[in-house]
């Protein structure tokens, strides 16, 4: 039998954090949809920082991709704004919960079950706004991806996206001491599978800055804002440092 991939250890782990109540994979209340079509209604890239409403282009009829979103948390917000809205996650669960938001609020979304790290399956210049919660610490190449978004972006567009910095790879589980350093990869160093099996973590990458902002930059995308967050909750947390930072960028438009 070939060894699973490890998109599929993911998608596997990420269905048993659903069914224990992970919070990413909570889909909002009709409560939270019915303010959002009023009007009021934030997301979340990072764990604790909304995105700045000023970070959005104009919502109303606007083709939103949203990429390794599922969860039915972002999308169903953004669809209540006026977004036309496509889901691409590769864990079912992820997109059964879009799914139910979807027929409880009576409205469309394109779901698309896909590896992101195998190419987007969209045409070019497809979406005017991409959104992209903290993902990328789940693939180990980021590069091909920037590639591909820059691809189905049309220009003009905007992506927001949230980034793992990678500290959380260099401490120990009470976060009060350095006890590896970086590039964690267990790919290359299977002996990191074992502290990740141990804590039931998945699959999980770190990428330097060169890899994230870089390689965004490479792919032709301009980095126009960007802030910083925190674990939200943990000692990293309590002390203030970041672990994450969120990202507006766009893809310039023709002439």
């Amino acid at each position: 039998m070939p060894e699973k991939s490890y998109q599929d250890v993911n998608a596997e782990a990420i269905t048993r954090w659903i069914a224990e109540g992970w919070e990413w994979g909570r889909p909002i209340s009709h409560e939270e949809y019915a303010r959002a079509v009023e009007g009021d209604w934030q997301i979340l890239l990072t764990p604790t920082r909304p995105v700045p409403r000023a970070w959005f282009p104009p919502l109303a009829g606007t083709r939103v991709l949203g990429l390794a979103s599922g969860g039915g948390q972002q999308m169903p917000l953004l669809t209540a704004a006026g977004a036309r809205c496509t889901v691409l996650d590769y864990t079912p669960a992820q997109l059964d919960a879009e799914r139910l938001v979807a027929e409880r609020e009576g409205y469309d979304i394109e779901i698309v079950r896909a590896d992101m790290t195998l190419g987007l399956p969209f045409a070019d210049e497809s979406f005017g706004l991409v959104v992209n919660p903290v993902s990328f610490c789940y693939v180990r190449e980021v590069e091909p991806i920037w590639r591909e978004v820059a691809r189905v972006m049309e220009p003009g567009a905007v992506l927001l996206t949230g980034l793992d910095l990678g500290i959380n790879y260099i401490v120990d589980d009470d976060e009060t001491s350095i006890v590896r350093g970086l590039p964690f990869d267990p790919v290359a160093d299977p002996s990191l599978v074992e502290s990740l099996e141990s804590s039931d973590a998945g699959m999980q990458f770190s990428h330097s800055l060169e890899e994230l902002l870089g390689g965004m930059l490479r792919a032709g995308l301009v980095i126009r804002d960007l802030y910083e967050d925190t674990n939200g909750e943990g000692r990293l947390h309590e002390l203030g440092i970041p672990s994450m930072i969120a990202v507006r960028a766009e893809k310039p438009a023709r002439g």
